[in-house]
């Protein structure tokens, strides 16, 4: 007997000590570490944000870009739910906005123009005819000032940026503060923005992480089921201008108001989405600007829910339709065509210039302020 267990003793050990590993405790916190130079030299770093049931969020100074999500499938196996790159490199050569934080104005303004008080401003055209996500160097490319901001319930990134009158062709002095906080008991992500000007001015904030549930590269998002609490959406134009109308999305393959395959009817021979060359969309919410349920993605394969609330009165729902593979993103992985799919909470495009639409104008002595959560769970 004493020879039997003395023959089988190492591998007794190394169970052990792989037992011991699957159970070590998690170091929850807040981590930072290099993310690599800009051309100016410049040094980046990459914050990364984990919980004590071991989510983590990764957050980038270049950009307040989300780098990465990492959340337990449905047999609590990790995975990086979102696209991006392995270094700071990656996000500057990218032009697909991936998880930046976007401003001063998200989404599109028809002709890079727009006025306040009849005074006109133009901006830059960088998706032409058309004004995007903040023009030619928008907050997408900026460094931001970060610090800690956590307590006992959460872990906290404070980000801040001054964008100077002019910047980008927009007027006012305007601070920006866009706090990332990780609740330290339930895997839930908030970002709460707030800004303040000295001019009159449009401010429009998002996030635009890509989001792809499998947490891999072998699956498209046409699988994922999407909810979106909606009744109409804003038709666009050839260019992706929004008409000032609502349309209702009954009967048409915009109706994501229950679970529905993303991929069902992406390919049906409605007008819009030859526009759109899929899904590139905003959605009108019904939530009074109280904060409530924007969209619900689900992904049967991994098990994963990720539900997002916002207190802003749209969402675009964008279907990766201009992933091409021209990207190679993490771990040397292509970011190739409907690989992933972006939720943008929002004023609807081109308010500035549809008086019907909820207005982005900001003054003196106002406060912009949003709050969208992201809350990640498994199937039952």
């Amino acid at each position: 007997m004493h020879m039997k267990i003395t023959r089988f003793l190492p591998l007794v050990i190394l169970l052990f000590v792989l037992g011991c590993r699957q159970q070590a405790p998690v170091t929850s916190g807040l981590q930072q570490k290099t993310f690599g130079k800009l051309s100016d030299n410049t040094e980046t770093t990459l914050y990364t944000l984990t919980n004590d049931l071991g989510m983590s969020v990764s957050v980038t100074n270049y950009g307040g870009r989300i780098t990465s999500i990492l959340v337990p499938d449905k047999n609590g196996v990790p995975g990086d739910v979102i696209l991006g790159f392995d270094s700071v490199a990656g996000y500057v050569a990218d032009n697909t906005f991936q998880g930046s934080l976007v401003g001063r104005y998200a989404n599109r303004i028809a002709k890079g123009q727009f006025s306040i008080d009849d005074k006109e401003y133009t901006l830059a055209c960088n998706n032409a005819p058309n004004h995007l996500h903040g023009g030619v160097v928008g907050f997408d490319r900026k460094i931001w000032d970060v610090k800690e901001n956590s307590d006992s319930a959460m872990i906290g990134l404070e980000l801040s940026y001054t964008s100077v009158h002019g910047e980008e062709g927009y007027p006012g002095n305007l601070s920006v503060k866009v706090v990332y906080t990780l609740s330290r008991k339930s895997n839930e992500l908030k970002i709460e923005y707030s800004a303040e000007t000295d001019t009159p001015t449009i401010v429009n904030l998002t996030n635009h992480a890509y989001f792809n549930l499998s947490a891999g590269t072998q699956n498209t998002i046409l699988d994922h089921y999407l909810l979106i609490p909606a009744d109409s959406i804003t038709p666009v134009d050839s260019t992706l201008i929004p008409t000032g109308k609502l349309a209702s999305v009954a009967g048409t393959p915009f109706d994501f108001r229950n679970l529905t395959k993303i991929g069902l009817r992406i390919g049906e021979d409605d007008q819009q989405l030859k526009y759109g060359v899929g899904y590139d969309h905003n959605f009108a919410l019904n939530n009074n600007g109280e904060l409530d349920l924007a969209a619900e993605v689900v992904d049967s394969l991994s098990g994963r829910v990720m539900q997002l609330y916002t207190t802003k009165p749209g969402v675009q729902f964008y279907s990766g339709n201009f992933l091409d593979g021209t990207f190679t993103g993490k771990g040397g992985k292509a970011h190739s065509y409907r690989l992933a799919l972006c939720l943008e909470p929002q004023h609807f495009p081109d308010s500035p210039n549809k008086p019907e639409f909820v207005s982005p104008v900001i003054r003196p002595g106002e406060k912009y302020h949003q709050i969208d959560v992201y809350k990640f769970s498994v199937l039952p």
